[in-house]
């Protein structure tokens, strides 16, 4: 079998399983990195959302740090910190102290939404300044605080200075696209949920990169839901599991990630089952032949430098054989 040559990476957003609580959340979320680890992925990232009794994923430097404790070689990072709720400087510091800890491992992966509701969002703030548009300065000051002492300003990160992160542009609209472009930094796009601006947005930072410091040509990185089994037929029935959760997401209801279900069209209305199915839409899903030809038509059509799987599996040996076969798709096995 033919490589399709590109580097995969995982997105978890640590949601708490049926039958279990946040502590088991969390241990199953160390557990898929370790045997991510060892099928060879590049980077494992987790996300941060609050005041969602449904994921763990909150404190997201801690859950890091947890990570890189209890893995070897693969790289952690956030998908993404969002800068509204938090200072640069303490971002700069939690990075900067995990960074010296853990030399080489470590990502920041930056959004510009709060993660939350709105009355969330203002119980997180900084300031009552409206934060979300700071952020293009927010990046520029956490590039700075990383960089060489000689051109910082007083203030500086301890530690932080000189570790030279590494800084992710994440986004789901054109706006990130022509921010990432113009910082020239790598570009994620959430298409796992929005895909709907992804071609424009890709277009956009691919046409407007800026050569920097950084990076001498665009990096693009796409996060894809992925499905993958022995079979289509079973590959479709796991994915009620994701079906179900993109519900729980248009209700706005607080269901934790459930078993898979013969027929959703017991449970969803058509307009659920189509609002549901547009944020999904981006999945390759199916056996391991069928992820083959989804990826490729992808690449044919995309050619992104680095694919970022997010499997909402209900049972976690499903979930790792689902990664399992991704794995195996792009290593031509």
């Amino acid at each position: 079998m033919s490589k399709i040559q590109i580097p995969v990476s995982v997105l978890n957003l640590a949601p708490i399983r049926k039958g279990q609580g946040a502590k088991e959340a969390i241990d199953a979320m160390v557990d898929l990195a370790q045997a991510t680890e060892k099928m060879g992925y590049k980077r494992y990232w987790v996300a941060e959302h609050h005041n969602t009794p449904t994921l763990v994923s909150s404190a997201t430097s801690i859950l890091i740090k947890h990570i890189l404790e209890h893995t070897e070689n693969i790289r952690v990072g956030s998908g993404g910190i969002m800068l509204p709720n938090h200072s640069p400087l303490v971002v700069a510091e939690q990075f900067g102290t995990m960074a010296t800890i853990y030399p080489n491992r470590l990502d920041l992966g930056l959004g510009r939404a709060p993660g939350t509701d709105m009355m969330t969002a203002s119980a997180l703030r900084r300031s009552l300044n409206d934060s979300v548009y700071t952020f293009p300065k927010d990046v520029k000051d956490l590039l700075a605080y990383f960089g060489p002492e000689e051109l910082q300003g007083y203030i500086k990160a301890y530690p932080g200075v000189g570790t030279n992160l590494p800084i992710y542009i994440l986004g789901s609209s054109t706006d990130s696209a022509v921010l990432a472009a113009k910082l020239g930094l790598p570009y994620v796009f959430a298409s796992h949920f929005a895909p709907r601006y992804m071609d424009e947005a890709i277009s956009i930072y691919r046409n407007q990169f800026q050569p920097s410091e950084y990076l001498d040509s665009p990096y693009m990185i796409v996060c894809l839901n992925v499905i993958a089994a022995e079979s289509d037929e079973e590959a479709k029935f796991e994915s009620t599991t994701m079906q179900q959760f993109f519900l729980n997401v248009v209700r706005g209801s607080r269901t934790l990630l459930s078993p898979p279900i013969e027929n959703m069209d017991h449970i969803w209305s058509q307009p659920e089952k189509e609002m549901a199915t547009s944020m999904s839409s981006l999945t390759l899903l199916g056996s391991k032949l069928s992820i083959r030809e989804q990826l490729t038509s992808f690449q044919e059509k995309y050619n992104v430098d680095e694919i970022m799987a997010v499997s909402y599996i209900y049972y976690p040996d499903k979930q790792k054989r689902s990664y399992e076969l991704l794995k195996e798709v792009v290593d031509g096995n």
